[in-house]
């Protein structure tokens, strides 16, 4: 293992084979969503089941995943946030890291995935769409710990206005009996949120909702085979519960946002990265502007 590892959040272009990037604009078609799945997402709040991987994909991003979940790995400084169990329940482990992007190929590629991208960008009404930040969630088989119900945005409101988007990607087949995600389906209508403990009570958020929002309170499991995704609004109550399966529940996020978005505190924004004053757009080496839809065709 190389005692030094470049920082990749200084490349914004793939580096690998790992897609091909469309040079027609015929070829970037084919990963157009219809008419009807943007419909339904922005009724429901959700859109689920979209192939974004092939298996050898899957395959390629679970070896980096091995390698970069150790703490001993020299990349490790490169994480945002790492947390080797997030869990609240010491009985349960619940593996989450930010930052993968920065230090294996595989990882760093997947943010110009061409279907992710095109559907990123209808799904944001059709902006250009620059990178946020991605996430590794693992549920080991047999103790996997809860994701509680929460909303995406009421943990990123340092960033305004809220034009936000989620593409959850699964790296083994996700099923309830190994804790795949929910939604509550409409639940994107609430409004913002108090924002519970992400990895603590399953139900804290329940403290925070009226009862008419409890009634309304449906949740619905995404199963999905691995290398699909599910895109949510920023304001979809979603989470996952525990893993007692004897399979593994490994995943990851890609979280961006239209080109535009602002630094909205003097919080940081991401630990490591240099703070952004309020009013000014997120954007450089950290926020890469991934696809301009009006340039679909030719590299940007």
């Amino acid at each position: 293992m190389n005692a030094v590892v470049n920082d990749l959040s200084m490349v914004h272009e793939m580096i690998a084979d790992f897609f091909k990037w469309p040079s027609t604009a015929s070829e970037w078609d084919k990963y157009r969503l219809t008419g009807e799945q943007v419909a339904f997402f922005k009724e429901h709040g959700y859109l689920s089941n979209i192939k974004l991987l092939e298996e050898w994909q899957v395959d390629k991003l679970n070896e980096e995943l091995a390698q970069i979940a150790d703490p001993n790995h020299p990349g490790q400084p490169l994480f945002y946030y790492y947390f080797s169990n997030e869990s609240a329940n010491p009985e349960t482990v619940l593996f989450h890291a930010l930052g993968a992007w920065r230090i294996t190929e595989g990882f760093h590629d997947v943010l110009y995935n061409p279907a992710f991208l095109m559907a990123a960008s209808q799904l944001l009404d059709d902006k250009r769409v620059r990178f946020w930040h991605d996430q590794l969630f693992c549920k080991p088989a047999k103790h996997g710990g809860v994701v509680a119900w929460h909303q995406d945005y009421s943990y990123w409101t340092r960033t305004a206005p809220m034009q936000h988007l989620t593409c959850w990607i699964g790296l083994d087949d996700a099923t309830k009996d190994n804790g795949c995600l929910y939604y509550s389906p409409g639940s994107h209508k609430w409004g913002l949120l108090d924002k519970p403990e992400l990895a603590g009570n399953m139900e804290g958020l329940m403290d925070y909702l009226t009862g008419e929002q409890k009634s309304e309170f449906k949740p619905i499991p995404i199963e999905m085979k691995k290398g699909y995704g599910t895109f949510h609004h920023p304001l979809m109550v979603h989470g996952s519960y525990e893993n007692r399966s004897v399979n593994s529940r490994r995943a990851f996020v890609l979280n961006v946002f239209a080109d535009g978005t602002q630094s909205n505190s003097d919080e940081e924004i991401l630990r490591g990265i240099p703070g952004i004053p309020p009013g000014e757009a997120l954007a450089g080496q950290f926020f890469p502007l991934l696809f301009d839809p009006a340039y679909a065709g030719h590299n940007i």
